[in-house]
């Protein structure tokens, strides 16, 4: 017998909240019935239940689950409210800005025993399945190079809180993905040397840290506002083979010569909503979903930047 659709709502209605609603309304494993955002009216979302309290949609008893594409800064209060009435939690990353927020929201999660998942770009992706699946020999080292010629990205223009010290920059939006992924492959992140330098009353222009995964030792370099392409690198070195993954979806491998491309297919916003329905029903949906405890020693390496203490 066919399970009934999650029944969804939606906090958040900007970039990333819109994207996600237009793959949500076309997938089976979903009926998104509430949206919300305090920005936005009900005349831009015809069909669906809206509101410009999102409270309301938190408290409504006709959801399954709610995701959250809300800015960070509020994350942890619709969080802890989905998860006080029973409901599943997809939210965007980074899990959260103040690390006491984001541990009181794994915590919650723990508790309550329902489905959590935060949204990496990377968690369900066939390039790293390859990469987990491969003989790198031993692991020497992993290099994230990060450049952006603008910051915002021009498709988050409108989101000003992105180029805002509080919760915005590059390190939460992008290195956060990153972070994930390394975390994933060669476990917990202990943190050496991290550190941003700030454009004035904006968020950071440049990034650098050192940290190690046992003894492997992770370099991060990132810029924005200067002149050249837009890119995103990490690279795995390995004794045997080495890997880069470029721009999210391009995979290259070395063997000792040339990089040589990868060829995938697999990993999108469809399949990671897939996995999170089949949690929300109470199926193990794997390591190709991230869970609030996950996302929560990301949030701990990415606040190192910014200064925060670890524990």
């Amino acid at each position: 017998m066919t399970a009934a659709p999650v029944r969804l709502g939606i906090i958040g209605l900007g970039a990333m909240g819109t994207r996600l609603l237009a793959v949500a309304s076309q997938h089976p494993d979903f009926d998104v019935r509430r949206v919300s955002d305090p920005n936005r009216s009900a005349e831009d979302f015809p069909g669906l239940s809206f509101s410009a309290d999102s409270t309301d949609l938190v408290q409504a008893d006709d959801l399954d689950a709610v995701y959250i594409a809300t800015p960070p800064g509020l994350h942890e209060r619709f969080s802890l409210a989905a998860l006080a009435t029973g409901k599943a939690v997809f939210c965007e990353k980074p899990l959260a800005v103040d690390l006491a927020e984001g541990r009181r929201m794994a915590e919650a999660a723990k508790r309550a025993g329902v489905a959590t998942a935060v949204n990496f770009a990377l968690s369900d992706q066939a390039s790293v399945a390859e990469i987990e699946r491969a003989d790198v020999g031993d692991v020497l080292g992993v290099d994230i190079r990060l450049h952006f010629p603008r910051w915002p990205r021009p498709f988050q223009a409108d989101a000003r809180w992105l180029d805002e010290r509080e919760q915005g920059g590059f390190v939460r939006e992008v290195l956060s993905h990153f972070v994930y992924l390394t975390d994933r492959i060669l476990g917990p992140l202990r943190v050496e040397v991290a550190g941003v330098d700030y454009a004035p009353g904006a968020s950071e222009v440049a990034a650098h840290g050192l940290f190690r995964a046992g003894e492997v030792p992770v370099h991060v370099s990132g810029r924005a506002g200067m002149a050249g392409a837009e890119r995103y690198e990490w690279i795995l070195w390995g004794s045997r083979r080495s890997y880069l993954l470029r721009d999210w979806s391009e995979l290259f491998v070395s063997d000792g010569g040339d990089w040589k491309p990868v060829e995938l297919a697999g990993g999108s916003q469809a399949e990671r909503l897939s996995l999170f329905a089949a949690a929300v029903r109470g199926a193990d949906a794997g390591p190709g979903l991230a869970d609030f405890a996950a996302a929560l020693r990301v949030q701990e390496v990415i606040e190192a930047f910014h200064g925060a203490e670890v524990r």
